[in-house]
This record gives C-alpha cells, structure tokens and sequence, in this order.
C-alpha cells in the first residue's frame, strides 16, 4: 500500500499551466479507506481572469465538492467519463475531491458503476449521506478529515470481486504489455466475458476502454518531456501504428499529439 499519493499528471493537459494558475495538491486518506480510495485532491484559487482546464479523465469515479465566488457549496458524484473534460473556473473558489481507485466505488455505492458512466449526480439525490456540513472550509488537514468521516460513513464492505477489479485495472496501468483484452483473460484465466461483466459492474466501462485510455495518457504524459518520435511511442504503448495513435489522441484531447507538445512549449513560460 503506498505511502504518499502519486506525482504524476496523467490525464491534466498542460499540467504546468495548470499549477501555475492554481493550488493543486493531493493527500493520502485514512489508511482503513486506501483499499478503495486513491487519494484526496485540492484545489484553491483566486483568478484576475476565467481560467480553462482540460483533463482526459481516469477510469476512477470522483466525489467532488465545490464553492465558488461566495456560493454555497455543493457536492456531486463524477462518474467515468468517456471524453474530454473541460471546466472553468473563475474568481475565488476551492474544490475537495476524491478520487477512488478503479473499481473500489462499488463498496460505497452498491449498485453496477455502470450506471454512473458519463453522468455527473448532485450528492443530495444519491442515496447517500452528504455529510453535516460544508467539506471545503478550513486547511487542508480540516478538509481530508472531514472526507475520512464522510466516507467512513458510508460504510463500504470488503467485497472481493471489487478487489479483482481493482486489481486488474492496477495491472493495465502498470504494465505496459498489457495491451488485448484477450491476453488479460488468459493470464489471469478467466474469459473475456466475464472481465467485461466484471468491469462495467465495479468499474464502470469495459476492459478495451481502460487499456485505451491508459495508453493514451501516457502519450500525454510523455508529450511534456518535449520533442518525441511519436512512431517509436505508438509502438511502445502498443498501438498498430503512429496514425492510430494520433487518431485516438486526437478524438479524445482535441489535439494531435504533435500540435499538443507544441502547444506545451509554446505554453511554458506564459
């Protein structure tokens, strides 16, 4: 089980840009919480103009909390979502979030996370307690406390199908040879019919669509460390050829991964 919460950007276009607007930070939960939950992330700010983000989500379901320009705060569940994320903040304002591990929102939410993919659902109409009070105020310690005693609350059970879950999808990301549903069955011996049942009950989308967009985030990843023979990517990350990789690059961020490492240089000292 790690010990601190990990460091990369995965998923944040333009991360620099991003932590040079805002406040982001991340914190670990309380241990008897980690089995599901990937970390607690924060984020402050106070903007003179409307700041634009984009982020190519995980396949991980977020409880989010916002406040906003002096607005009451308000709580919502995230599910997977299969494209690009955009949002916009502006003023003064601050997010709570957690980020639960892929498949371990099962155990708190009880019902196929399937249902959740692509919707976005105000806490106060989710069969769950939202809490006493606003998560948002405070230092951050205040504000992890205050996650801890909202998901302890919901009381999520072992379950050991979530454990498989979570663990399979633990291994697309890691492994890099991981790269066909089919191949994942027969390591595992299991049959590809059941990882996908298994995967849309706990973790929302299929198995294909988590070794995607893996893959595609570490393209997006690689691409801030500056100039890359996109081909010798494509083959790494398992993909048929460079033009399939730019294809789905492009459908998901928008952006060829070219333009997009040019934009990041061109972005790096603004």
């Amino acid at each position: 089980m790690r010990h601190e919460p990990r460091r990369d950007s995965r998923g944040i276009l333009d991360p620099g840009r991003l932590l040079r607007q805002v406040r982001f930070r991340r914190r670990l939960p309380d241990p008897s919480l980690r089995p599901w939950v990937e970390h607690y992330w924060l984020i402050d700010w106070d903007l003179p103009e409307p700041f634009v983000q984009r982020v190519v989500p995980h396949p991980a379901v977020n409880v989010v909390f916002q406040a906003q320009d002096g607005a009451a705060e308000h709580g919502e569940i995230a599910g997977v979502g299969a494209g690009l994320f955009t949002v916009t903040l502006h003023g003064a304002g601050r997010v709570t979030g957690v980020q639960f591990r892929p498949g371990g929102f099962r155990p708190f939410w009880r019902r196929p996370v399937a249902e959740l993919t692509g919707h976005r659902i105000p806490l106060a109409g989710a069969d769950l307690t939202a809490g006493a009070g606003p998560v948002c105020p405070g230092g951050d310690d205040e504000r992890c406390q205050r996650l801890d005693t909202l998901l302890t609350a919901w009381a999520p059970a072992p379950d050991p199908a979530a454990a498989e879950a979570i663990a399979l999808v633990e291994e697309i990301r890691a492994d890099r040879s991981v790269r066909r549903v089919a191949d994942l069955a027969r390591r595992r011996a299991v049959s590809t019919r059941r990882l996908q049942r298994l995967f849309l009950d706990h973790v929302g989308v299929g198995p294909k669509w988590v070794i995607r967009r893996y893959r595609l985030q570490e393209a997006i990843e690689q691409a801030t460390a500056g100039p890359l023979d996109w081909s010798r990517v494509a083959a790494d990350l398992g993909y048929a050829d460079q033009a399939h990789l730019v294809r789905d690059f492009t459908a998901v961020a928008g952006i060829s991964p070219a333009a997009y490492a040019h934009s990041l240089a061109a972005t790096s000292h603004t």
